[in-house]
Order: structure tokens, then C-alpha cells, then sequence
């Protein structure tokens, strides 16, 4: 059974965010509120994290997994980001964009894309997530979590906890939580191109 914590969304307390880290260090799978709707997290190195949330979204290994940064500096490390880019995303974020882009040789290979060999990263506007970032020291290796069968992104941890009790270790809940997700866009040519319309404003992107 999945353990249920409640966190404050506005003051993390931070005996519960050493109790999330340590599970993602101890290779725990967690479900986690975000600016745009639940996501399933685990740690980087974490092999069976990344299999079990593909089995969960019945995906497959083309998934383009998300790097969860706590800031620019951080997503720097994992994914190159050439000087177009540089302002745009820098000016985009923190906020609901994730952004596909190359990994850097930091990306475990079995986390790219098989063929293009990017990964998507994003940087979160939401008070736990950075929090939870910040005492990690590392990305978080994401995925929304959008069920097989459903369009919109979980928003409620009750009922995440009741569905998905036995296939994730904790549920993590803090606040309200909006199903929008996030704006998608593909950086890894010369332009950048919109793959999905979210949260944020997509035109600053388009030619």
C-alpha cells in the first residue's frame, strides 16, 4: 500500500520533504502534485521507477520522459541549449513549459529518446516541487500522470491513492492542483516548434 502524506503547499514542512527525498534516494516510486496536474516521479538511476511508469501509462520506450530542474543552471547540466535558445526559455521559466531538447552525456541513455536522443525538461513554478528539488539535488525523472483511457492529467491525490495504491510507494498531496498541463516545445532543431498547447502561452514560441 502506498503511504499518504499531506504537505503544506505554501510551507512545506521539512520533516515530510526528507520523508519524500529519501524514498525517491531509496528508489521509491511517488505521485507528486505539480503546476499542471499529478506526475509520477523517481529518482535519475532509478531503472525500475522508469519501467514502472511506463507499465502504469502503458507506454512504450519512444515516451518522452521530462527532467524535473529546480532552475536553468540545473537543466544546463542535462540538455544543450544553444544561444536562440538561451533567452527564450530562460525568459519562459519557472512556468508550464517543457521543453525537448539534446541530452548531454549526464542523461542516462535508457531515458532518451531512442532515435533523436533528447529528453524533456521543465522547470516548476510550485512551492513543494522546488522544495523537494532543492533537498534532492538533482532532477526529478517525470512523467504526467495521465492514465490509460483518460485525456487530463490526475488532480486529486485521494482518489490517486485509492486507483494506483498498489503500483506507487507514497502519494503526495499539497493544495489544490490544475489539470492543465503543461506548453510543449520541441527546441531540438534550428526552430522551435509547438507539439502541445498547455498552459503557457505558446505565441512567444511561434514564428
Amino acid at each position: 500500500m502506498a503511504r499518504y502524506l499531506d504537505i503544506h503547499p505554501d510551507n512545506p514542512q521539512p520533516r515530510l520533504v526528507t520523508q519524500v527525498v529519501e524514498a525517491l534516494r531509496d528508489d521509491q516510486l511517488i505521485a507528486y502534485p505539480t503546476d499542471s496536474g499529478y506526475a509520477l516521479g523517481a529518482q535519475l538511476g532509478n531503472r525500475e521507477g522508469r519501467d514502472r511508469i511506463l507499465r502504469i501509462r502503458e507506454l512504450d520506450d519512444r515516451h518522452h520522459f521530462t527532467l524535473m530542474c529546480k532552475d536553468f543552471s540545473q537543466l544546463g547540466q542535462f540538455v544543450h541549449v544553444d544561444n536562440a535558445a538561451f533567452r527564450a526559455i530562460k525568459s519562459a521559466t519557472p512556468g508550464p513549459y517543457t521543453f525537448i531538447l539534446p541530452a548531454t552525456g549526464e542523461v542516462p541513455k535508457r531515458l532518451m529518446h531512442p532515435k533523436k536522443r533528447t529528453v524533456g525538461v521543465r522547470i516548476p513554478d510550485h512551492t513543494l516541487v522546488c522544495a523537494l528539488l532543492e533537498e534532492l539535488g538533482e532532477p526529478i525523472l517525470t512523467s504526467t500522470l495521465i492514465l490509460p483511457g483518460e485525456t487530463e492529467a490526475r488532480t486529486m491525490g485521494w482518489e490517486i491513492k485509492e486507483d494506483l495504491d498498489h503500483v506507487v510507494d507514497i502519494v503526495v498531496e499539497s493544495g489544490e492542483v490544475t489539470a492543465e498541463p503543461t506548453t510543449v516545445i520541441d527546441w531540438s532543431e534550428a526552430e522551435p516548434v509547438v507539439v502541445r498547447r498547455g498552459a503557457g502561452d505558446p505565441e512567444r514560441f511561434e514564428a
